[in-house]
C-alpha cells in the first residue's frame, strides 16, 4: 500500500464517458456498459488504498428527462458491474440541477468535491479528477486538485476548448490510473 500521509487522497472520476460509455442522457441501467479497463483501473486504486469517488453532472433530472431515482438505478448498476469484477466505488455524488440553476454542486464548481472531502476527510490538494470534459479539468483546478482528461467519451473533442490545461491527457481510465500511480510513487 502507498504511504499517503495523514489524510487520504482520492481519485474523483466522472461517470459518463469516463467509467461507462457515453450514451447521451443515460436513464436506463440496462443501457450502461463499462469502458474497457474501467474495472481494472478502479480495482488497482482500491488495492493501493486510494479512495475512488464518482462526481457527475446529471442535468437530465433538472431538464425533466428522467428522475433522481433513475440516476440512482444507473449508479447502482455501475457499482454492481464494477463489483462483479472486484472493483469498489467508495462514494457517488451527483448534481441533478439544470445548468441555468447556477448551483454550487454543478461541475466545474467545486461544491461536490468539497462535500466529499469533508465527509471522507480527503486531501484535495493531493487528489485527482479524471473526466472527459473541460468541466472536469476546470473542477480540478477550482478544487486545487490535479486534472486529467481522458480521450474517451467527449474527451478527444474537448482538447481544443480547454482554458485550464490538464496535468495529463490519457487514452482512457486505465491509462489515467497508471499515470496517477506513477505520479504517486
Amino acid at each position: 500500500m502507498l504511504e499517503l500521509n495523514k489524510r487520504p487522497i482520492a481519485v474523483f472520476f466522472d461517470r459518463d464517458g469516463t467509467i461507462n460509455e457515453e450514451s447521451g442522457y443515460l436513464s436506463n441501467p440496462d443501457d450502461l456498459s463499462l469502458i474497457k479497463g474501467a474495472a481494472e483501473a478502479v480495482k488497482r486504486l482500491n488495492t493501493l488504498g486510494i479512495k475512488v469517488i464518482v462526481i457527475s453532472n446529471q442535468s437530465g433530472v433538472g431538464r425533466g428527462y428522467f428522475s433522481e431515482e433513475d440516476v440512482v438505478r444507473v449508479n447502482r448498476r455501475m457499482t454492481e458491474l464494477l463489483s462483479s469484477r472486484g472493483a469498489r466505488i467508495d462514494a457517488i455524488y451527483y448534481c441533478p440541477h439544470h445548468p441555468e440553476d447556477n448551483c454550487e454542486c454543478r461541475k466545474p464548481r467545486p461544491g461536490l468535491l468539497k462535500k466529499a472531502a469533508l465527509e471522507h476527510s480527503i486531501d484535495l490538494g493531493r487528489s485527482y479528477v479524471v473526466g472527459d470534459k473541460k468541466s472536469d479539468v476546470e473542477l480540478a483546478g477550482n478544487a486545487g486538485s490535479k486534472g486529467i482528461l481522458v480521450k474517451t467519451g467527449f474527451g478527444s473533442s474537448q482538447l481544443m476548448a480547454m482554458t485550464t490545461a490538464p496535468i495529463f491527457v490519457a487514452e482512457d481510465i486505465l491509462d489515467a490510473t497508471e499515470w496517477i500511480i506513477n505520479d504517486l510513487t
